[in-house]
């Protein structure tokens, strides 16, 4: 205003600013846009600092600053820059909550989901960060809980996947398989057994050499010997020479299966779309494949 000694109505006011009365009117009752001074008929008059002060109120509340921040604002409680940095970080989490939706609704569009996979979904779009964090967490408390107190060890796993801010629905529907995989009392079982397994071979008391017996079984396949023959049946027994017993070999062979098992693979692979990193791949695998297939093979045999 170029008349500092002006007062305007709060009709004139209105006009100026393009506000409507009543939420100058509102604004004034709450304390936050106080008139200048009042007529002898009540009517209130606002003066070029309460212009001044209105066009404040208007740019944080365009920022999405709420009544109470405003006032510690205008109160000289709070400087603009501390709400607004706090309000950044409010905006901030719900753009991620809004980015993970629009993965979520990409997935639905894409599957033509059905009501269990809608719920699931659903259920995935409100979770916070830490809420799925604590999915995985849950899931690799249960599977090495008492087995090693190193974490180290078990580094992979604890260092489970977690969506990214702006997920594809590639990546949503990853996570949903891999959530469901973590949850099957099953496959945490299996998750244990071969953690077993590898504490095992560390330690030196698996029931085999495992290099002697990786090597073996990686020539063994090389050569295209089927683990059923017998010249199989030949290559097994010089693997588990002193490995006496049927119930010594009925638990090898459990652990053998449970380090092979297909969902273990999976979960790497879920875990590298997630993350965008290269898949973590086992090279003894097929050896170990092989090698519980001669076995399994002879046990059989055996009955």
């Amino acid at each position: 205003m170029d008349d500092d000694g002006l007062l305007l109505s709060i009709g004139e006011l209105a006009r100026r600013s393009g506000l409507p009365v009543r939420t100058i009117r509102f604004w004034s009752d709450i304390g936050v846009l106080p008139p200048a001074e009042r007529t002898e008929g009540g009517r209130r008059l606002y003066d070029a600092a309460g212009v001044a002060q209105l066009e404040l109120i208007v740019t944080l509340r365009e920022l999405g600053l709420g009544l109470p921040e405003v006032r510690r604002v205008l109160a000289g409680q709070a400087s603009v820059a501390d709400v607004a940095a706090v309000h950044l970080e409010a905006l901030d989490a719900q753009i991620r909550t809004l980015r993970l939706r629009r993965g979520v609704l990409a997935a639905v569009i894409k599957r033509a989901a059905d009501g269990k996979e809608m719920a699931m979904m659903n259920t995935l779009a409100r979770l916070s960060v830490a809420e799925r964090r604590q999915i995985i967490d849950d899931f690799t408390d249960e599977v090495f809980a008492g087995l090693d107190p190193s974490p180290a060890r078990f580094a992979r796993w604890s260092a489970g996947p977690d969506l990214p801010d702006d997920p594809s629905p590639e990546q949503v529907e990853a996570w949903i398989e891999l959530v469901g995989l973590a949850g099957a009392p099953d496959f945490r079982q299996r998750i244990r057994q071969t953690a077993e397994v590898g504490i095992a071979i560390q330690d030196g008391r698996w029931l085999v050499d495992d290099r002697r017996a990786q090597e073996a079984a990686e020539e063994a396949s090389r050569r295209g010997i089927r683990p059923d023959s017998p010249e199989g049946a030949q290559v097994l027994e010089a693997i588990l020479a002193g490995t006496a017993g049927s119930q010594q070999r009925g638990t090898l062979l459990a652990q053998l299966e449970a380090a092979t098992d297909p969902r273990i693979e999976r979960y790497w692979q879920l875990t590298a779309i997630i993350t965008g990193r290269q898949p973590f791949s086992s090279q003894a695998q097929p050896a170990l494949k092989w090698l519980a297939a001669a076995l399994r093979a002879q046990l059989e045999q055996g009955r």
